[in-house]
């Protein structure tokens, strides 16, 4: 071979392989060589273009803060509830509470008022027929942490209160709801509670959190007006063994978020879905849900513009059931992105063909 035709064959191999190169370099792009038009198709409903990230975990203290006002018996705790004070960490000894508790005092940013104990200090109502085992009513800044909840006809209702943090608690043995944030509760937080064995004395009013107040009901609890808990979030929970939904979610709520729970409708007779949001423009995201009666995740319209705007994303449905994971009446400016995923449910994944997001 010439000189010449030696320095040719060089290049040709040089561009053969800066060819491959890029030919490489597109395919790990997402490409495979064939160019962007087939990557950006749709993705198939229940399924994701891109692996979503993990939600992030609901962290919550596994202690108490230093206790300011301790109590060993239910007289005492009275005394502190009705002599709380800003910056207050009043410390449930371990034991039996006996009775039905208000708190009605307001915190601030800097010192709210903290009432914890452990899993063994326990706040026992008496009966499942009647009263509240805890009511925090007219209140601001509060921390209800660790301690538990149960056989009172509510468990913990929480009335006109607003930037409060309930956090750890074990809420069993309850004739109706056990957590109900109510009568304009905005800005509250619901985190990494357990919430089991609800509805003991009617099953239609057992559900594990309710927020807000039925239409029916605004005449009685919010001036006939809608009831606007906002702003609240509820995450980290997990929920079982209640005989109505897991969740409530009523009309006149708006702009909440509904992340990261644990569901089980195994116990449910009076309700047909995990989860109802009659509310608008709250965020249901990263919640996991085992066997439903009928659907996993509900909306419905009961009052005109309420039970829309709401938006459904990374949600994993185990229905085990005859329905839809995803159920939206109406339809209307409801979203159930592609990013959530049903199994076993007897009619599929929605109503309506999900959205890329």
């Amino acid at each position: 071979m010439t000189r010449r035709g030696g320095v040719i064959a060089l290049v040709l191999a040089v561009v053969a392989l800066a060819v491959a190169a890029v030919v490489v370099v597109v395919g790990l792009n997402g490409t495979n060589g064939k160019g962007s038009a087939e990557n950006e198709r749709d993705p198939q409903p229940g399924t994701t273009q891109d692996a979503a990230p993990p939600p992030a975990p609901v962290e919550t203290p596994t202690e108490c803060p230093e206790t300011t006002v301790p109590v060993s018996n239910p007289t005492d705790l009275m005394t502190a509830l009705d002599a709380a004070q800003p910056g207050d960490v009043i410390g449930l000894a371990p034991g039996v509470y006996s009775g039905n508790f208000t708190a009605s005092a307001a915190g601030t940013a800097e010192q709210p008022i903290t009432l914890c104990g452990t899993a063994e200090s326990i706040l026992d109502g008496g009966t499942t027929d009647d009263g509240y085992v805890f009511h925090l009513e007219d209140s601001s800044y509060w921390v209800l942490q660790g301690f538990t909840v149960r056989n009172g006809q509510k468990g913990v209702m929480v009335d006109q209160t607003t930037n409060t943090l309930i956090q750890g608690l074990t809420v069993t043995t309850i004739g109706d709801e056990g957590i109900h944030l109510r009568k304009f509760s905005t800005d509250n937080r619901v985190l990494a509670n357990t919430i089991s064995d609800t509805g003991q004395r009617k099953p239609k009013f057992g559900e594990g959190i309710y927020v807000g107040t039925a239409e029916s009901n605004w005449c009685d609890v919010s001036n006939c007006e809608p009831d606007r808990s906002d702003r609240n979030e509820i995450a980290g929970n997990t929920i079982s063994g209640t005989t109505s939904e897991n969740v409530d979610i009523k009309e006149g709520t708006s702009n909440g978020i509904l992340r990261a729970n644990s569901f089980d409708g195994s116990a449910t007779v009076d309700a047909d879905s995990w989860v109802d949001v009659k509310g608008r423009g709250w965020v249901i995201a990263e919640n996991t849900g085992v066997n439903s009666p009928q659907d996993g995740f509900q909306t419905h319209e009961i009052v005109d513009g309420w039970g829309t705007e709401n938006v459904f994303r990374d949600n994993d449905a185990q229905v085990n059931g005859p329905g839809l994971g995803y159920s939206l009446k109406p339809v209307r400016d409801n979203v159930v992105e592609c990013s959530n995923t049903a199994s076993d449910a007897g009619e599929g994944l929605s109503n309506e063909p999900c959205t890329s997001g």
